[in-house]
């Protein structure tokens, strides 16, 4: 396998796992983001989308939804590009 065909398989992955979290909300959320940015993303990129999808749902939402402040480990800055994202596409 080439690197080619391996990052190509993680944006894969990474689109699968965005659409199938258990929660129909974070579905909504995260899938149309990974199926809009992941094939223009780069390793270090895809890292930052695993790393917020390694957070469980319900406070994924809660940071999503403006409900709480996420941790200070939570990459705030992509989490912003992500809330961005499903902002613009709620007033489509």
């Amino acid at each position: 396998m080439t690197a080619g065909e391996d990052i190509s398989m993680r944006r894969k992955k990474l689109r699968y796992r965005a659409w199938h979290r258990g929660t129909r909300e974070m579905d909504l959320v995260l899938g149309p983001y990974a199926d809009a940015h992941t094939d223009a993303m780069d390793h270090a990129q895809l890292d930052r989308l695993e790393a917020l999808m390694s957070e469980e749902d319900p406070p994924l939402l809660k940071w999503v939804m403006g409900q709480e402040e996420p941790p200070a480990n939570v990459d705030r800055g992509f989490l912003a590009q992500v809330i961005a994202d499903h902002q613009a596409r709620l007033t489509k």
